[in-house]
């Protein structure tokens, strides 16, 4: 399907090109499709069509294509909302947010996919009135969600972010005995494998907001389910696995409102990786025969990340002390990386105010 897209583009690229490639937060310059979703959706709905459980029992096989489809179609209007984007560029970040509310409730109803703790004893016993779980749970999925649109905007960066956290949370269900979460991992993955071989390093297809929401989603309740599933497997520990994006997207928040003074979706080039592509890809790596190099490289420093956080978590986190203490250490971390990327030495300005929009830039020292 994601050569198909390519294949086709004379004939939607009209609609599906990025177009905008001077926007802020852009780094592309050629023209691209953006419907990598469509590639992503294809992807994982091949598994219940045509995949294969012959080596499980008739109700276990049927019931995983039943789950499979419940949750395609809690999916649907996330990853609705996202491909109208793509193709028409008119859709809001509200209405994009607020489709992916009405995904997540309709993962409650369809697969019962609402938190019934937090491995916080504050507000455990609280969870167990459903609507108050169910408002957790939403909010839950839809900072995550929302956090795989904000990490993509390099080669791969989103597509390994899903493969890294979607490998971690079905390594834990494997490990747990629980056969149908680690089913939707493995079609998480498969289908984002399968998008990363023409995605990157060059970038021959863009997952898109159809794409981030879908697969973002998707990543989203395999988390909540793994909980739900699997009273074994502590919430913090999930929470280290997925920390990285997460705390990209509550940083991004506080940045845009609280030191900005915008619009809490309005794009910006002050994530983590897009400082690392400035910073350090822009200066450390040469590209002169090849310009996508650089693009790459990121991937390759944020992957890097989350293999790291994954690996601990899964062998360090399953006590719910040392599973917080990985989410804290990754908070330290990205603040630090953050501020060194900002007072970095490549260029003149070493004025954290200066660089994230807080005081206008003298003309004598330019960066």
């Amino acid at each position: 399907m994601c050569s198909l897209n390519i294949v086709t583009e004379r004939w939607h690229g009209r609609y599906s090109f990025d177009v905008d490639v001077n926007g802020v937060q852009k780094v592309h310059k050629q023209l691209v499709s953006r419907t990598g979703g469509i590639a992503l959706l294809s992807g994982v709905l091949a598994v219940p069509v045509f995949g294969h459980f012959d080596y499980y029992p008739v109700a276990v096989r049927e019931e995983t294509r039943l789950i499979i489809l419940k949750f395609l179609l809690a999916a649907t209007p996330a990853f609705l909302a996202g491909i109208i984007e793509d193709l028409t560029k008119k859709v809001s970040v509200r209405t994009r947010l607020c489709s992916v509310f009405v995904s997540a409730f309709l993962a409650a109803w369809l697969l019962g996919a609402h938190l019934p703790r937090l491995d916080i004893w504050i507000l455990d016993g609280v969870l167990d009135w459903v609507p108050l779980s169910l408002a957790v749970t939403a909010f839950a999925v839809v900072g995550v969600t929302n956090s795989i649109n904000i990490v993509d905007g390099f080669h791969g960066v989103a597509g390994g972010t899903v493969v890294v956290i979607l490998a971690g949370a079905g390594y834990l269900s494997w490990k747990g005995g629980d056969v149908l979460v680690t089913q939707l991992a493995l079609a998480g993955m498969g289908a984002t494998i399968g998008f990363l071989l023409l995605n990157y390093p060059t970038g021959r297809l863009f997952m898109g907001d159809g794409g981030a929401y879908f697969i973002g989603f998707w990543a989203a309740e395999v988390a909540v389910l793994t909980i739900v599933r699997n009273p074994g497997i502590n919430a913090w520990q999930i929470l280290a696995i997925y920390a990285y994006p997460v705390i990209e997207v509550l940083f991004s928040m506080y940045r845009r409102k609280m030191l900005r003074n915008a619009l809490v979706g309005a794009p910006d080039r002050l994530h983590l990786h897009s400082l690392f592509y400035r910073r350090v890809a822009c200066h450390r790596i040469r590209a002169d025969k090849y310009p996508w190099m650089r693009n790459a490289g990121v991937a390759c420093f944020v992957t890097g990340w989350l293999v790291t956080a994954t690996v601990c978590a899964v062998l360090l986190g399953e006590s719910t002390g040392a599973a917080v203490m990985l989410v804290l250490v990754q908070i330290l971390a990205y603040v630090a990386v953050y501020m060194r990327l900002v007072r970095g030495h490549w260029g003149r300005c070493r004025n954290p105010a200066v660089i994230l929009g807080l005081r206008p830039q003298p003309r004598s020292r330019a960066i």
